[in-house]
């Protein structure tokens, strides 16, 4: 692709450029606002406060974080700087976007005032669909990204490392030593978006200002304390500083895993500690900061995934991600053509698909005849069963209905209404209509997505008809897994009259193949799941652990599982890792239950680093 756009464009378009904030501010007049485009791990304001000093308006400079209740502080501001020829820096503008309207306002009015010449308004916003365009289109735009790699990154940081720090510790070797480990962590939390779901389940926007404070906590703390307060400095800068930003409790466990691997008392007194697997990644002696640099150049262009702790296989699953998601932009490029104003080509193509998916629909399950079956007294597990039959009814009634309205639509029968036109451009395009999807979550495309409804259905009728419950549950079919989860919990703690919060689970990995399991299941309480895959790690089957995946096995098959329920023990911690498993593919928000393996001759360290997670359903 780079080579492509070289060729094409010439090599300016693949080299990111330096922002010139001076040159940027040259151009400007005080009409003209200037607008910072957020990316992540990116903060504009340390740039902004250098210019100001710069131009001499330091001192005439004012910034506000824009939230809740700060829209009359804003406008005060933005009067006052007028009138005075202040600067005035809005910071994180899509936080308050219900003002960003009013402020369209102010911007417009001031296009015809005459202001102070000094004056000059500057905003920060992230990407956000309802930002006002017209805002955009009288700025100046200016958007940076941090450099990718790790070489770079440390580099960047250790340019603008304060050195005054160094004299005023009164251990400078053990600073300089942390302040490396340091760089390293904040490097390896920004750089490991590149492995998307095996990176972080959500991304978050760690950037310099939590480096600075961590800088500043490390030294006040080890200028106040003999001892390395080991305890204090992991909390705050890991669970407090970087934590702050964390949402997801997977997340935590990482970054809290990082934190001890690079702040532990071997960091100080091994020499040359070592950051990752890989030999050219530790802590130099001590030197100068430009002893630091030169050992931060001698750093790869180009990182493995191992410095990250992280396998090989998580860069094939990362570049097939950024492939999957440049053509997911092509494609939204296109010349888009709609059901009306399509080619007669694409018409037949999507009425033909239409009608094919139609007769592949399966039919409804008879709700009222299997609640009439079941009665009024209905075990947890009957009830869900009742639940699912409801939500899949009322997706196959709306794909039937929309299906066979598509059809007339195309033959003109019906006037084509938005949602038919997003139909039409799904089933053209062979992905699952948004409509459909509201269902339960799914990336399968749309032929996948259609055989994968049938058999959930087929899993849910088999069970109606009998009133039998599955011998091998299919964790995947549930729209709602969490609820039947529950359900299993809730029949264990009446059948042994036990409170359900007394309750927690225990889990036995098959060595059998699924369908000998199957066969020599007992009836033993809980319940037994099958079809789920475990991605981030292989399987060995006969040791019933995990182990190292091999290359290009990006996902692998588990053996069924035994969920039981017992009564809350004191769990075996040593050699088992808590794996979380997720209904799909994308983690963030869609955790079911926490599963625990076995993990091999590794530690659990080692998993977690590799984000290895069970998925119940896969993305094709």
């Amino acid at each position: 692709m780079t080579q492509f756009i070289i060729t094409k464009l010439g090599p300016r378009y693949v080299d990111p450029p330096v922002l010139d904030l001076k040159a940027t501010f040259e151009e400007s007049i005080s009409q003209t606002p200037l607008i910072f485009v957020l990316s992540p791990g990116v903060d504009p304001a340390q740039s902004l406060i250098t210019l100001s000093e710069s131009v001499k308006m330091a001192q005439r400079m004012y910034s506000l974080s824009l939230g809740q209740g700060q829209a009359p502080v804003a406008t005060k501001l933005i009067m006052d700087g007028i009138r005075d020829g202040n600067w005035i820096f809005l910071a994180n503008c899509h936080l308050s976007l219900s003002w960003m309207p009013t402020l369209d306002k102010m911007i417009n009015t001031m296009q015809s005032m005459k202001l102070h010449k000094k004056f000059r308004l500057w905003l920060s916003s992230s990407p956000h669909p309802d930002f006002p365009i017209s805002i955009l289109q009288t700025s100046i735009k200016m958007t940076t990204e941090p450099p990718r790699g790790i070489k770079s990154n440390m580099k960047r940081l250790y340019n603008n490392i304060n050195e005054v720090n160094i004299e005023i510790c009164n251990d400078p070797i053990k600073y300089k030593k942390l302040l490396f480990a340091l760089c390293f962590f904040h490097t390896i939390l920004l750089e490991r978006k590149k492995f998307l779901q095996l990176g972080w389940n959500v991304i978050y926007s760690f950037n310099d200002s939590d480096f600075e404070v961590s800088e500043i906590l490390l030294l006040l703390y080890l200028n106040e304390y003999e001892e390395t307060p080991w305890g204090a400095l992991k909390y705050l800068i890991a669970g407090v500083n970087y934590g702050g930003h964390v949402t997801d409790d997977w997340d935590r466990r990482l970054l809290i895993t990082y934190i001890n691997q690079f702040y532990c008392d071997q960091a100080i007194q091994t020499r040359k500690f070592r950051l990752s697997s890989l030999t050219n990644y530790f802590i130099p002696d001590d030197g100068d900061v430009q002893s630091y640099l030169d050992q931060i150049q001698m750093f790869p262009y180009i990182d493995k995934p191992e410095a990250f702790g992280q396998h090989s296989n998580a860069d094939i699953a990362s570049l097939i991600g950024e492939s999957r998601m440049l053509f997911e932009t092509l494609l939204s490029m296109q010349v888009q053509t709609s059901g009306s104003g399509g080619n007669e080509n694409t018409e037949k193509k999507v009425s033909d698909l239409a009608k094919e998916i139609l007769l592949g629909t399966p039919d409804e399950i008879n709700y009222e005849q299997t609640a009439k079956v079941i009665g009024i007294n209905r075990s947890p597990l009957e009830v869900v069963l009742l639940q699912e039959i409801e939500r899949y009814n009322k997706l196959i009634v709306e794909m039937s209905s929309h299906l066979r309205d598509l059809r007339r639509g195309i033959q003109g029968l019906v006037v084509m209404s938005s949602d038919l036109e997003d139909i039409f451009m799904a089933i053209s395009e062979g992905r699952v209509p948004l409509q459909w999807l509201k269902a339960y979550n799914s990336l399968k495309p749309l032929a996948a997505w259609a055989r994968d409804l049938s058999l959930r259905v087929a899993h849910f009728s088999s069970w109606a008809k009998t009133l039998r419950s599955p011998t091998l549950f299919w964790l995947a079919a549930y729209t709602f897994p969490t609820g039947f989860v529950t359900a299993v919990l809730q029949t264990s703690a009446r059948t042994t009259k036990t409170p359900i919060d007394e309750l927690s689970w225990e889990f036995y990995v098959f060595v059998e193949e699924d369908a000998a399991a199957a066969r020599i299941i007992r009836e033993g309480g809980g319940v037994y799941i099958r079809s789920l895959f475990l991605e981030g790690a292989g399987w060995l089957r006969k040791n019933q652990c995990l182990q190292d995946p091999l290359p290009m096995e990006l996902i692998c098959s588990l053996p069924v599982i035994h969920f039981k329920p017992v009564e809350n023990l004191k769990k075996r911690s040593r050699g088992v890792y808590q794996c979380p498993a997720y209904y799909y593919p994308i983690r963030s928000n869609s955790f079911v239950i926490a599963i625990d393996l076995k993990s091999g001759i590794e530690k659990s360290e080692h998993w977690i680093k590799r984000s290895t997670a069970i998925l119940l359903s896969l993305a094709n």
